[in-house]
């Protein structure tokens, strides 16, 4: 009871996105289920098992899991989700979308990163046309699909003189084209873009940041334990030899190590 009244009045009041400025929440349906297989359930089939809530615009409804480990800043990611479609009516990647709603609600922390340092490090970077459908695939690739996408969204600002997603939304907002809007804002063709992103991603959370994220130490300390443990393995014939045969006398006390005896 008291985690929906909270959420209930985190939906209820006004909030600031991105681009977007001080909005008001228009009425909305927030419904909080118990676990995934509810949450599945009441969404037909369109929430995967690992996410911790969903937005229907079309409806107004936002679903959150009771068990989600913070369901305050999932609250605000979905509602993040329904700012952005009131504001922009055009068509938007799914990318964009998904990594506005992660921006939007302050989701960069450390694990964050580091899942995506290790997804850039065995995997690289993928294309944003491939973020599409890697957002919708199983955790914990989803995960680092989330963070990529959040990436993308934040280079876009970086791109932008003013150092803000405000311009880009701005003409989002009055209609024009997403890929239109890209290049008035940054300068840069989608290819372009898409190419200076996962330079930018690979700059920024390639192997290098992941050593120096403790990447390094962690591979060294799973050496040095993997390492121990084959040479007590190696030695262990040795030291089996070592202990056949081997009879150990009863101590012998010396003489000279009597204690003294008194003279009467």
């Amino acid at each position: 009871m008291k985690l929906a009244i909270a959420l209930a009045e985190r939906a209820d009041a006004p909030a600031v996105w991105p681009g977007l400025g001080r909005r008001a929440t228009e009425p909305l349906r927030l419904i909080i289920v118990p676990d995934a297989a509810r949450m599945r359930q009441l969404s037909g089939g369109r929430a995967p098992a690992w996410g911790a809530g969903i937005a229907l615009p079309g409806s107004r409804t936002i679903m959150v899991r009771a068990d989600a480990q913070d369901p305050l800043t999932v609250l605000r990611h979905e509602l993040a989700h329904l700012a952005l479609r009131r504001a922009v009516r055009v068509r938007l990647p799914r990318w964009f979308d998904e990594g506005y709603a992660a921006y939007a609600a302050g989701e960069w922390g450390r694990l964050e990163a580091l899942k995506l340092n290790l997804s850039v490090v065995r995997r690289g970077t993928p294309e944003l046309a491939e973020l599409d459908g890697a957002l919708r695939g199983r955790s914990p690739a989803a995960e680092a699909s989330y963070a990529l996408a959040m990436s993308a969204v934040m280079e876009l600002a970086r791109r932008n003189p003013t150092g803000s997603l405000d311009p880009l939304m701005a003409l989002l907002s009055g209609g024009e084209e997403f890929n239109a809007a890209v290049v008035r804002t940054t300068g840069l063709t989608e290819g372009r873009f898409a190419a200076e992103w996962r330079r930018s991603v690979h700059r920024r959370y390639g192997l290098l940041s992941w050593m120096l994220a403790g990447g390094l130490w962690a591979a060294v300390a799973i050496g040095v334990i993997l390492a121990a443990a084959a040479r007590r393995r190696a030695d262990r014939p040795r030291r089996r030899a070592l202990d056949d045969g081997w009879v150990i006398p009863d101590e012998e006390v010396s003489p000279e190590l009597d204690p003294p005896r008194e003279h009467v």
